[in-house]
C-alpha cells in the first residue's frame, strides 16, 4: 500500500503477524523494486487487504498531523536479525517521540560499548523507518548524523516532534 505523508510516498509491507517495511520515497520505480525484493524475502506476491497496512496508514496519518505520539500497529521484524535487530528493538522501546539518543547510548543500551558505528548501520537497516525512529537517532557531537531517508527528511520528522526548529520555507 503506498501513502501520501508530508515527507513524500511512503510504501507499507505486512504480513499477518504485523507491519514488515516501510519504505521512502515510493514513487513507482522505487515501489517495484521494493516489492520485488518483498516477494523474494517472504516467498510470494503481496497479500492484499491484511488489516495491519490499514493500522499502519491511519496511524502514520495521526502522526503527521500532530495527533500520536507512540505506534500501536503490530510489527513483524523478520527482515532485521542479530545485532541489527538488538538495536531496533532497542530504539522501539526505549526512545520515546520527541527525544534522541545517541549511536553510542544506543550501542551501551544492548551492551556493546565498542559498536557506535554498527549502531549506524543498524540504523540504515532498518525496515520500519519512522515506526521504529531512527531518525530520533543523532551524532554525538550535535550534529544530526545521516538517515536512509535524506537529511531533510529527518529534519522534517524532528521538527514535527519538537526536536529542532520547523523550517521556515
Amino acid at each position: 500500500m503506498r501513502i501520501e505523508t508530508p515527507i513524500g510516498p511512503l510504501l507499507l509491507a505486512a504480513t499477518r503477524e504485523g507491519l514488515a517495511q516501510v519504505v521512502f520515497h515510493a514513487d513507482e520505480r522505487v515501489t517495484r523494486r521494493a516489492l520485488a525484493r518483498l516477494e523474494h524475502s517472504f516467498g510470494g506476491p503481496p497479500v492484499p487487504g491484511i488489516p495491519h497496512l490499514a493500522t499502519a496508514a491511519a496511524e502514520l496519518g495521526a502522526y503527521f498531523a500532530g495527533e500520536l505520539r507512540a505506534f500501536t500497529v503490530p510489527l513483524d521484524w523478520s527482515l532485521s536479525s542479530g545485532f541489527n535487530a538488538r538495536v531496533l528493538h532497542a530504539l522501539a522501546d526505549g526512545v520515546a517521540y520527541g527525544s534522541v539518543a545517541g549511536y553510542q547510548d544506543l550501542a551501551d543500551r544492548v551492551g556493546e560499548p565498542g559498536a557506535a558505528r554498527a549502531v549506524g548501520a543498524a540504523m540504515g537497516s532498518n525496515p520500519l523507518p519512522v515506526i521504529v525512529p531512527c531518525h530520533r537517532v543523532v551524532a554525538s557531537d550535535g550534529g544530526i548524523g545521516g538517515f536512509g531517508g535524506g537529511l531533510e527528511t529527518k529534519r522534517l520528522l524532528l521538527a514535527l516532534e519538537g526536536v529542532l526548529p520547523a523550517p521556515l520555507f
